[in-house]
């Protein structure tokens, strides 16, 4: 009898050690647990700003492309219809750039100098005559600066 009371007692030892480790695991666990909450709270923070912040620039490129697209209605309204048909034409060939303008004797569409020949075609050529590159074809808009 005293022998299986040792027995027993060397049981509940090997249990109690056995309980302990487990305790030592789970307190371990318990501690990840809130530390990965917390991480996932900051997470749910952060997207809430970076969600906020998304939908306040689209809100405002929106209002920006409505401006935009009134302010081209205005100014479409007083160019001719055979020129806005080439216009967009060429806009729809040239990924969305159917007009450059002439700078420096330059084309800003393709950035390619002009030669000497066209540069004298389009000073002789009227005001109201449409230019065209002769590199990327899109329809060349005279400035102040166009160097002819």
């Amino acid at each position: 009898m005293s022998q299986e009371l040792v027995s027993l007692s060397r049981r509940i030892s090997d249990l109690e050690d056995q309980e302990l480790e487990v305790m030592e695991r789970l307190e371990s666990a318990q501690n990840r647990h809130a530390s990965l909450g917390e991480r996932l709270a900051a997470l749910h923070e952060r997207i809430a700003q970076v969600s906020e912040s998304r939908d306040a620039v689209a809100g405002d490129l929106t209002s920006q492309l409505a401006a935009a697209t009134d302010e081209r209605k205005v100014t479409v309204s007083g160019v001719p219809a055979d020129l806005m048909t080439l216009y967009e034409k060429i806009r729809a060939q040239k990924g969305g750039v159917g007009a450059a303008r002439l700078i420096r004797r330059r084309c800003t569409g393709c950035s390619l100098d002009l030669t000497a020949a066209d540069l004298g075609a389009f000073a002789r050529a009227p005001l109201d005559e449409v230019l065209r590159c002769e590199e990327c074809n899109r329809i060349l808009v005279r400035t102040a600066e166009s160097g002819i």
